[in-house]
């Protein structure tokens, strides 16, 4: 007995089977991935080769919902993407709750939306500015203290990272997180 030959589906193909399954308009699609309505359409009409760009690429795979690897065209890169634990966080949210990656990309205004796709495959860190990510939070219907927490972690990695000991300056932190507490009315 032949085993039949597996025939991988074209990444075209792949594509406009998703946006027809999840109702997704091109132009949305163009938005949340980054590039011209008219350039999804060449893609999904193979007016022009498949991207091979691995930015484009992941995130459609982002989009979509799977993995970059399951184009043909994409090239695994060389260096790592590091997810930390707050873009960890937000991906275990979304599954936990099961929001779509398009339903959370659409919370958002339409200019927010490529980013949010850059910080699920983890190239953009989850933000610092409080409002940004309180708007995030109420996406995934956040408790105060999550978010608030969600900010802290990422203001003392970026403390650290730029050069602060937060151990040795720990008075001064805690002195300046207790007066974010107070403003954001978590005390």
């Amino acid at each position: 007995m032949k085993n039949k030959p597996i025939i991988q589906e074209k990444s075209s193909e792949k594509v406009a089977k998703f946006l027809t399954k999840n109702n997704l308009h091109k132009k949305d699609f163009a938005e949340m991935i980054g590039v011209t309505l008219s350039y999804v359409y060449n893609l999904i009409d193979e007016s022009i080769p498949f991207s091979t760009r691995g930015t484009t690429l992941e995130r459609i795979a982002t989009v979509m919902e799977i993995e970059p690897e399951e184009f043909e065209e994409y090239k695994i890169p060389q260096e790592p993407i590091l997810f930390d634990e707050s873009i960890l966080f937000v991906k275990d949210t979304l599954r936990n709750k099961k929001i779509s990656v398009i339903n959370f990309l659409k919370s958002f205004p339409r200019k927010k939306r490529i980013d949010m796709v850059d910080i699920l495959r983890g190239v953009l860190p989850i933000p610092i500015d409080y409002k940004e990510l309180a708007m995030i939070g109420q996406v995934l219907e956040l408790s105060t203290d999550d978010i608030y927490n969600l900010w802290e972690k990422r203001m003392k990695q970026v403390l650290e990272t730029n050069g602060m000991n937060i151990y040795s300056n720990a008075a001064l932190i805690n002195s300046m997180f207790d007066c974010a507490k107070k403003f954001i009315n978590i005390k």
